[in-house]
C-alpha cells in the first residue's frame, strides 16, 4: 500500500522534535511493505540542518514553502491508498489538511496524525472555525503521539470516528550506548528547544537546581537558549544533531526530561527524549506526569521529580554506580516493551483492518 505522509520534516530535527518519531514508525512500516512518500516544506532552515540523507525506505519530496508548490504536492494525495496529514507542519497547515482530504481517492484511508494533541485539542475548544472541525467528518482515523484516555475522550467529543494513541518508542538501531564524549560531560544534561509552553518548567526543573548546586555542572542543548540568562555552571550547546544524541545521553551522570505544559497536564505523553535516553542506557530524571508507570518504574528505571528541589536532591545523591543501574534497568524495560517494531505492529494491524472494512463497505 502507498502512504502519502505530509509532515514537518523527516530529514531534519531542527526545530522539529517529531523527526525521530516519524523515522522510527515509518521505517518499520516500510519494512512491512508500505511504500512511503514523505512531503516536507523547505522552511525554518531545516534543510540547512539535516540530520540524515533521504533514506532508502521512503521517498522524500521537499517542496518550496509557497502556495503553488504546496498545491502541487497536495494533488499527489490522489495516488495514495493511505493519506496522512500530521499536525505542526508549520506552513500551510490548514491548506494542507483541507487539500489532501479533497484530493484523496474516495476509498483511501484519511488520517490526521497529531504530534501535539493536548495543544490541538485546546485550539479546537477555543476556535469553532478551526479547519480540523470541518475536516473531522472526512477523516477515518486520528492517531496521536500520546495523551492516553484524556486525548481519546477529547477527540471523540469533537466527532473523531476513531482516535488511537501511538506512543513514542525506541529504535535500537539508532539509539544505543556509546562511549562518553568530553564535550557532553556534566552532572545533569537537558535537551529541548526553547518554547513558550516549556520555558517556565525549564526554569523550575533545570535552572533552579543549577543555582542550588553551584559546585555541579549542568548542560543544556537545543535551539533558542543562547539569549537566556543562566547560572554560571550551565553550558549551552545550541542545536544538537540526532547523530549526537547517543553521546549526549551517555556522557552526563544523568539526563533530564521536562514535559511541555500541556503534555504534563494531560499526562500519558512521554517525549522521544525519554526513549532515546533509555535506549542509550542513560540515568533519566523526569518531571512527574500521570501515566509514567506505563513506561518506566519510579526509583528503579527512572527518577521522578515534582519540582526543582527534587531534581537537585536526585543529582546530589546520585552515584555513578546507581546511575548506571537505573540506566540499564530502563534500557531493558524499553527494549522489552517499547520499540518501534512493537508500534509498527500496532499501526500495521490498524491500517489493514481499516482498509479491509472500507473495501467491504464500498462493495456493500
Amino acid at each position: 500500500m502507498k502512504i502519502a505522509f505530509y509532515g514537518s520534516s523527516l530529514l531534519s530535527s531542527y526545530w522539529n522534535g517529531a523527526a525521530t518519531y516519524y523515522r522510527g514508525l515509518l521505517s518499520d512500516l516500510a519494512r512491512r511493505g508500505y511504500r512511503i512518500t514523505f512531503y516536507e516544506p523547505d522552511a525554518f532552515d531545516r534543510q540547512q540542518h539535516r540530520d540524515i540523507d533521504p533514506p532508502n525506505w521512503a521517498e522524500v519530496k521537499v517542496y518550496p514553502a509557497n502556495i503553488e508548490a504546496m498545491r502541487a504536492v497536495v494533488a499527489e494525495a490522489a495516488r495514495a491508498d493511505i493519506v496522512v496529514k500530521a499536525s505542526g507542519v508549520g506552513v500551510f497547515d490548514t491548506e494542507l489538511l483541507e487539500g489532501v482530504v479533497a484530493a484523496s481517492q474516495p476509498d483511501a484511508i484519511r488520517i490526521f496524525w497529531d504530534v501535539d494533541a493536548p495543544a490541538t485539542l485546546a485550539e479546537l475548544r477555543a476556535d469553532p472555525g478551526h479547519a480540523l472541525h470541518r475536516a473531522m467528518p472526512s477523516l477515518d482515523l486520528v492517531f496521536t503521539y500520546g495523551g492516553g484516555p484524556p486525548v481519546v475522550a477529547g477527540y471523540r467529543s469533537f466527532g473523531a470516528r476513531t482516535c488511537i494513541p501511538i506512543y513514542n518508542a525506541l529504535d535500537p538501531s539508532t539509539h544505543y550506548p556509546v562511549p562518553a564524549e568530553e564535550r557532553f560531560v556534566a552532572d545533569l544534561a537537558f535537551l529541548g528547544n526553547r518554547l513558550p509552553d516549556r520555558e517556565a518548567r525549564v526554569e523550575e526543573f533545570f535552572l533552579r537546581p543549577a543555582a542550588d548546586l553551584p559546585e555541579r555542572s549542568f548542560l543544556i542543548g537545543g535551539n533558542g537558549w543562547e539569549t537566556k540568562a543562566m547560572p554560571p555552571n550551565v553550558r549551552s550547546l545550541g542545536h544538537v544533531y540526532t547523530r549526537e544524541h547517543n553521546a549526549f545521553n551517555t556522557s552526563p551522570l544523568a539526563v533530564l526530561n521536562i514535559a511541555r505544559d500541556s503534555m504534563a497536564t494531560t499526562g500519558f505523553s512521554p517525549a522521544t527524549r525519554v526513549f532515546e535516553a533509555a535506549g542509550a542506557g542513560a540515568c533519566l530524571i523526569t518531571d512527574a506526569w500521570i501515566g509514567l508507570e506505563l513506561f518506566l518504574k519510579d526509583g528503579e528505571e527512572v527518577l521522578v521529580a515534582r519540582d526543582g528541589k527534587d531534581v537537585a536532591e536526585h543529582v546530589a545523591a546520585l552515584t555513578p554506580a546507581r546511575a548506571a543501574a537505573i540506566g540499564q534497568a530502563a534500557r531493558s524495560r524499553i527494549l522489552a516493551e517499547h520499540t518501534y517494531t512493537r508500534r509498527g505492529t500496532e499501526v500495521d494491524a490498524i491500517l489493514r483492518k481499516m482498509v479491509l472494512e472500507k473495501q467491504q463497505r464500498s462493495v456493500a
